[in-house]
């Protein structure tokens, strides 16, 4: 009779530490999928602050720049054909374009 209550309560064990084992490994499952959609999620999120920094920032800036750019440019070209103008004796512009220079020399910063 002992033996039998000893038989019984190990099936009694068995079947409950196999049921916390499965609970175990469920859980874990669920920790595990948990993590994985944080990490979507964080993509996600990190995807849309670069295309919000673009949209709002990185865009902007590099439309300015473009502007800037083009303005030089013509700016550079108006410099280079000053001394092609028949007033450049007289020019005001030329003038404050060389007191500009001679400043920016002395300065070096």
């Amino acid at each position: 009779m002992n033996n039998l209550w000893n038989i019984i309560l190990s099936v009694l064990t068995l079947v409950a530490g196999g049921g916390w084992l499965f609970d175990r490994r469920r859980h874990r499952q669920e920790v595990e999928s948990l993590k994985a959609d944080n990490r979507q999620k964080d993509m996600n999120l990190s995807k849309m602050y670069v295309d919000e920094f673009k949209e709002n920032i990185a865009d902007p800036l590099r439309r300015e720049v473009r502007e800037l750019r083009t303005e030089v440019n013509h700016l550079r070209n108006a410099i280079q054909r000053i001394n092609d103008c028949p007033h450049s004796d007289a020019c005001p512009v030329i003038s404050e374009l060389q007191k500009q220079q001679g400043r920016d020399a002395a300065d070096p910063q």
